[in-house]
Formats: C-alpha cells, structure tokens, sequence
C-alpha cells in the first residue's frame, strides 16, 4: 500500500511543481459606481414621438491636455471619439445630428445662394429656418493608466497589461449652460507570457487595447447620460 502512495506521488509531484506559482505582483482594482458598464441596448430601441437636435464637438481634447498628460497623446487617446459616441447615440433614435463643421456649413450657404439666384442646374429648397442644436455634446477623458501584474512560475513569467480609460460624454445645454453628465471606465487586457530564456522587453504594448477600452468607455457614458435625460423626464422612457 505504501509503495503505491509513493509511486503516486511520484507521478502528482511534477504536475503541482509546474503550476506552482513561485511569485505574483498585483495591482488593486477599484471602479466607482457612476462609472461602471451600462450596454446601450438599455435606452435603445425608443419610439416616443421626441427627438432632440444635437451637435457633437470635437473640443474636448486639446492641445493643453496633451501638453499635461503627453502619454494620451502618444498612444493616440481621443483618437475618432466624436465619432464613436456620435455612432451610439445615433442608435437610441432619440437625436437629430446637427454639423458641427463651419466649412459645411459655408457650403450650404452658398449653395442655397446659387439656387436663389437660379444659376444651378437644379433648385434646392430650403424648408424653414436652419436647425439649431438644443445640446452641445462633447467628450473628457477622466482617466488613463496602464498597469502591469506579473506571475512567476517554473515555466516563465506572465504579465497581465491592463489599460484603463474613462471618459465623460457632457450635454451642454444651449441656452442655460448647465450640463447633463456619463462617465464610463472601459478597459482592455494584453497578456505577455516568455519563458526565462526570452526576454519580455520584446513584447510590444498593444495599441488595439486604446480602442477598445475607448469603445467601451463611450458606450458606457453615452448610455449613462441618456438615462439621465429619461429620469429628469427630458425622454418618456
């Protein structure tokens, strides 16, 4: 009997000493309430009679925000960001885009001035007075942080990337000024893993982790902002 336990310890004593994790390095992980996921799905799919005229800015990251925090900028933060929350909140069906760019809206002017004048070859009508934005809608960034957790085994070391970002969605009213806030925090995850006789220096950070804790940032703030819009009754439901 005792010469079967031995040979079965034997067998097991390999199996735990390669899973054995000999060291580990972690970072806490804290996320505030108004900042957790919120899918879009939940204020999705409205069909109330009140669409709301909006113009999304591309002002929230500046030149001066870069200068403070020159890492936003070399990984490329904020890249296509009005064009994301622009995507999601298109999807609620509750707005009505307006153009944000002078240089489109020179060109309609001109256009409507050439069709007035009858020297274009088509007429274009121009049906009441121009839509104005009843919101100005813009984005921060709140947060930004890359971390790293390492886990040493017999077999190599792991290193766990984790990139954070949190950004704000800001619904500035046009004619009072006050605003109507989202946050969300979206993160990725970029696992490394080499064994001691590679080098983990080789291994480069992975850009696609900014857009995709950006992606889910925005859903969740852009989710998070409308539902604010429902509970003050600006929306029905």
């Amino acid at each position: 009997m005792v010469k079967y336990i031995n040979i079965l310890a034997l067998l097991l004593f390999p199996v735990f000493f390669q899973s054995q994790v000999l060291g580990k390095t972690e970072t806490e992980d804290y996320k505030a309430a108004f900042e957790e996921k919120q899918s879009i799905e939940l204020v999705s799919d409205y069909k109330g009679d009140i669409q709301i005229p909006i113009q999304i800015l591309s002002i929230g990251f500046t030149p001066e925000l870069y200068e403070f925090y020159p890492e936003l900028k070399d990984n490329r933060v904020g890249l296509g960001v009005s064009n994301i929350v622009l995507s999601y909140l298109e999807g609620t069906n509750r707005f009505i885009f307006t153009e944000d760019k002078e240089e489109i809206k020179q060109r309609m002017i001109k256009q409507h001035i050439a069709s007035e004048k009858g020297i274009s070859q088509n007429e274009i009508k121009v049906k009441g007075n121009i839509l104005l934005a009843k919101y100005f809608v813009y984005v921060e960034v709140y947060d930004y942080s890359v971390s790293e957790e390492e886990e040493i085994s017999k077999d190599g070391v792991k290193v766990v990337q984790k990139t954070i970002i949190g950004m704000q969605v800001r619904f500035v009213d046009a004619q009072s000024g006050s605003i109507i806030t989202g946050s969300g925090s979206g993160e990725a995850v970029t696992i490394k893993k080499s064994s001691f006789s590679d080098s983990l220096s080789d291994v480069k950070f992975n850009q696609s982790t900014i857009g995709i804790s950006t992606k889910k940032s925005l859903e969740t703030a852009a989710s998070r902002v409308v539902s604010k819009m429902i509970k003050s009754g600006i929306f029905k439901e």
